[in-house]
């Protein structure tokens, strides 16, 4: 068991004025041994805090003198201090089995830990769940969960989760709704598996079983090109059709009974189906953006207005295990596979930038260009472009942005010209600036600037230019 290693002390803050230092390991809070930082923030937002300090081998008693709710004013090294509950399923259709060798050890990494569940958004299948879990999540409110459902039939659920425990963890979903834990879902919808006349009986089983859940996320299955399952394949056009329509009418029967939507489709879905997305007003306040559930529509709102932020802050892919200290409890979430933000230059980032007023290359997945395209073309702005990254890296159905990678972000740039202004989001992008296969923005041809993937942080960008 590891424990809370100091990164971070805030100048003039109680840990500050106590002696605490970067560097200091902390064995013991108030005579206890933290397992995560949950339960660090919780003690150490109590008075008077009397910290067991390791300072390079030397043993330390720091005593804080703060007053009950006064942050300590210190960050530590990660999420969890005894260890990350691990994934016992296999399922086909998980993304961490089709990713190649040779990526970050962190990356490999699946987690099943209802602790990452509440910091960071990852979804949990419930399946390593317990009643001491249960027990403390309702004690400290760690609330919203996010729980895996994908089909409310045990025994297809099982069949999915390739575990047995799969026909029976849902259990667990119904006890956290009974003690008023909120618990948005997602179903992960894979063609022949879980799709048609299965998930219009997950979306029936929901209202039936479920229907105090805040929010459900139907989301497509992603396929890469090392996709060990052969039997796991992207959605054609007319099933993603099918699913946008299924989302529709169980929309309106949910209206009807619950008096909310419930349950909404991915972005995806509509790009994949050529439709046009559903009204802002239909998201129901966008609990879900992190899932990919109304990007689309927030992007174009913040877009629209430069003094508008819709999404709030979000984290980076694979968050979880693989940054620098975690979000404040409590956040809005990023997940498995879903997008974020991280503190790269805070916005627009590099040396040696090209002049502000030089033609713009904004880069993008394949799928932020079907998003980003039409909103620039409204600006009716010669001097803008959008730079589709194909992403040969992961090949399969992988068009979203955060998964774009440094080699094919390398490639892309080696065809554009030089002097121009090229704007890098920063959700392909780790806590520490590098990307998924490892390289890095100094490692580009051209210089880019990195800015936060928001409508509102692209425009701010595309609306800099040189002083006249």
């Amino acid at each position: 068991m590891s424990a809370p290693l100091v990164l971070a002390v805030t100048p003039g803050s109680p840990a500050a004025l106590a002696g605490l230092v970067p560097g200091d390991v902390v064995r013991r809070v108030d005579g206890r041994v933290p397992r995560d930082v949950i339960e660090w923030r919780l003690w150490t937002d109590e008075a008077d805090v009397m910290l067991d300090v390791d300072r390079n081998g030397v043993e330390l008693d720091v005593e804080v003198a703060k007053p009950a709710g006064q942050p300590l004013g210190a960050e530590v090294s990660s999420a969890v201090f005894d260890r990350v509950r691990t994934c016992d399923n296999h399922c086909e259709f998980c993304f961490i089995y089709q990713l190649p060798k040779g990526l970050r050890r962190s990356l490999y990494l699946k987690d099943d830990d209802y602790r990452l569940s509440f910091l960071y958004g990852n979804f949990t299948t419930l399946t390593r769940f317990t009643e001491a879990d249960l027990e403390r999540v309702v004690t400290e409110g760690l609330s919203p969960l996010h729980v895996s459902i994908h089909s409310t039939d045990p025994e297809r659920r099982a069949r999915m989760l390739r575990n047995p425990r799969g026909a029976t963890s849902l259990r667990w979903l119904r006890a956290l709704l009974d003690h008023g834990i909120e618990v948005r879902g997602q179903v992960v919808v894979c063609p022949g598996v879980n799709d048609g006349v299965a998930l219009e009986d997950t979306l029936a089983g929901v209202l039936d079983e479920y229907p105090e859940l805040t929010t459900l996320a139907v989301v497509p299955l992603g396929v890469s090109r090392f996709n060990p399952e052969p039997s796991m394949r992207p959605h054609r056009r007319e099933e993603a059709a099918a699913v946008v329509d299924a989302v529709a009418r169980w929309q309106a029967v949910y209206q009807r009974c619950l008096g909310r939507r419930l349950v909404h489709a991915g972005d995806e879905y509509y790009l994949m189906a050529d439709l046009p997305f559903p009204d802002a007003s239909t998201y129901d306040g966008f609990p879900m953006h992190e899932d990919g559930i109304g990007m689309a529509r927030t992007f174009e709102l913040e877009f629209g207005d430069a003094g508008t932020e819709v999404t709030g802050t979000r984290r980076g892919f694979f968050a979880a295990v693989d940054a620098g200290p975690p979000p404040p409890p409590n956040p809005t979430a990023y997940t498995g596979l879903r997008a974020g933000r991280h503190p790269v230059g805070g916005g627009m980032a590099v040396a040696l930038l090209p002049r502000r007023d030089a033609p713009v290359g904004i880069l993008t997945g394949r799928m932020g260009a079907l998003v980003v395209g039409p909103l620039v073309a409204r600006l009716d702005r010669r001097d803008v472009r959008v730079i589709p990254v194909p992403n040969e890296f992961f090949g399969g159905n992988t068009g979203v942005t955060g998964l774009m990678v440094g080699a094919d972000v390398a490639a892309v740039l080696a065809e554009q010209p030089a002097g121009h202004r090229y704007l890098l989001p920063d959700v392909c992008l780790s806590d520490d600036g590098r990307f998924l296969d490892g390289g890095s923005v100094d490692d580009l041809l051209h210089p880019v600037e990195v800015v936060p993937t928001d409508g509102q942080a692209l425009r701010r960008a595309l609306d800099v230019r040189s002083p006249t």
